[in-house]
């Protein structure tokens, strides 16, 4: 059976400010398009955006900018369930909520990647981050009979806390394209370069690694630091690089496309990640199927994607002296960095996109016929 499936999420593939999110939603939901079930998305306008558009299969519908999104989904929700029949609404729970059980009649899932709690306060004003906090403290109580995707053990774990059961909790993890990142032999930086990859966000703690950079230099006065990726924090970054005179040691590069990032993951020695906190950390993985070991805090959602001791190392989140040392440790160590790249390169072939789709499909199914 073909289903018609509406998918909600803050923003699509084509946004710039896209990340994790909308790479996960995509990759899964193209390929269920593909395999012959129609499939609309709901997402915010953005600068010369079109207001329709079909990327990779699925139809994107556009309205509204950022701020307001969430208030004008639930009329053009109820607009377009009166022009067609829907089987099955996939609610993609990314910071406030769209509340969608308050108003959606068919069969809902909704897809969970991590909730911010505390940390968003790293990230935006007092009165934002509480109005986003407000948000997440309702999802227990208005989403507690709905299935929930999560995206890795830790995020099942938190919304266990929140008083959601595992029986109502799925996990489908993220995939890798192997199209897309891929090993490039003879790639690697001929001077130990390390490397962030991601977006340039505050509450993603990219300023601990360039701190932690200046404790690297001491010791391996050839080390680089090449900073990969877009956001709005990247002047706030850069005045950093300069206050603590390392512009010397530090490049940035505003890309997060595939065909580039690949070419940069091969250059890396290692890949660090300091954040507080992620659903999972698809650009770990990313990083590993280039043969590229990472350094992550021991926080939610990296602790999945990292295995300690064997793709990389974790440390205690904000402890800058243990990130450097653990940065040292991989560049100075050329025998233990190469068992790191080949236990990277083996993690990263676990994920597949494909397999991703089939089990979130699977979990489609069995909602859509109430089993």
């Amino acid at each position: 059976m073909k289903y018609r499936i509406l998918l909600i999420n803050w923003q699509d593939i084509a946004n710039p400010k896209g990340g994790g999110a909308e790479v996960h939603a995509h990759q899964i939901f193209k390929r269920i398009a593909g395999k012959g079930h129609e499939v609309i998305q709901f997402s915010c306008l953005f600068p010369n955006a079109p207001r329709e558009e079909t990327i990779d299969g699925i139809r994107v519908m556009r309205c509204g900018g950022r701020k307001v999104f969430n208030f004008m989904v639930p009329a053009a929700y109820k607009k377009l369930s009166r022009q067609m029949k829907l089987d099955i609404v996939i609610d993609d729970i990314n910071k406030i909520p769209f509340y969608t059980p308050l108003f959606v009649r068919e069969p809902l899932v909704g897809i969970v990647h991590h909730l911010f709690g505390k940390s968003i306060l790293l990230e935006t004003s007092w009165i934002q981050a509480h109005y986003v906090l407000l948000g997440e403290r309702l999802i227990p109580r208005i989403y507690k009979h709905k299935r929930l995707v999560a995206v890795s053990e830790s995020t099942r774990r938190e919304l266990n806390q929140w008083g959601i059961s595992n029986n109502n909790i799925d996990i489908v993890l993220n995939g890798i394209d192997p199209q897309q990142y891929y090993i490039l032999p003879g790639m690697k930086d001929p001077n130990p370069l390390i490397g962030y990859y991601g977006r340039l966000k505050k509450y993603k703690c990219i300023d601990h690694l360039i701190r932690a950079l200046g404790l690297v230099v001491r010791q391996i006065p050839n080390a680089r630091l090449l900073i990969v990726g877009m956001g709005d924090y990247q002047k706030e970054l850069e005045r950093l690089v300069g206050k603590l005179n390392l512009n010397p040691y530090v490049r940035f590069v505003s890309t997060t496309h595939p065909h580039e990032s690949v070419k940069y993951l091969n250059q890396m020695w290692v890949v660090a990640n300091p954040s507080p906190k992620e659903g999972w950390g698809l650009t770990v993985i990313e990083a590993n199927a280039c043969g590229t070991p990472v350094v992550a805090a021991d926080s939610q959602g990296l602790r999945d994607s990292v295995i300690d001791g064997e793709t990389g190392f974790l440390y205690p989140w904000g402890d800058i002296d243990r990130l450097a040392d653990r940065i040292v440790q991989i560049i100075s160590n050329k025998k233990l960095r190469q068992k790191l790249e080949r236990g990277a390169e083996n993690w990263a072939k676990k994920f597949s996109w494909d397999e991703s789709a089939s089990e979130m499909m699977s979990i489609i199914e069995h909602v859509v016929n109430g089993s």
